[in-house]
């Protein structure tokens, strides 16, 4: 049986998970919700506008009332601004499982965030949440992605194909996932 916890903030070495606020709105707008790279390589919209994002904010704080609601602001300790967001946007009671999305700004790639996040939350989802298993997935484009989720220690699954129209393209869908008794070893 899972535990519900709802979103508890998290601290490791650089970052700081927490709840999003109202005044995340600009770092937000600065850093990735108005890039339309980033928001299509999670399948998101992009927001362009602070009521929009005011708009986006509302549904995030209003679903904190919720026990199993986990979506936290990626906060980097260096500048105290929110750089990203991680969540386990799906929560599978009946199996025990959980699903992880995630996405930083992209003057903030390449130093590790979003390793040092999504462990963090891997740790939160075996120990808080007493999951048996945590997934995640990736666009077969999105190659930094992919990297971060072999650093974490997730299991290739499987492809599912064509499963994304992108641009004119299709774009499959890569599945990972990782095991309690494997996250334990």
């Amino acid at each position: 049986m899972l535990t519900h916890t709802g979103t508890i903030t998290i601290e490791t070495e650089r970052l700081i998970l927490r709840r999003f606020e109202y005044s995340d709105d600009e770092a937000m707008l600065k850093y990735w919700i108005a890039d339309e790279k980033i928001q299509s390589l999670y399948s998101e919209p992009t927001y362009s506008t602070k009521e929009e994002v005011k708009g986006l904010l509302d549904k995030y704080i209003s679903s904190y009332a919720r026990e199993d609601y986990y979506r936290w602001a990626i906060i980097d300790k260096e500048n105290g601004e929110c750089v990203g967001q991680i969540a386990y946007f799906l929560v599978d009671n009946k199996n025990h499982f959980a699903e992880i999305e995630y996405c930083i700004g992209s003057q903030f790639q390449c130093r590790g965030y979003a390793t040092e996040a999504t462990k963090a939350v891997i740790d939160f989802g075996f120990k808080k949440m007493n999951l048996h298993k945590v997934q995640i997935c990736t666009k077969t484009i999105n190659a930094p992605s992919k990297r971060v989720i072999e650093k974490c220690g997730f299991t290739y699954e499987g492809t599912l194909r064509d499963y994304f129209f992108m641009n004119g393209n299709y774009v499959g869908r890569l599945y990972f996932s990782i095991l309690r008794s494997e996250y334990e070893k």
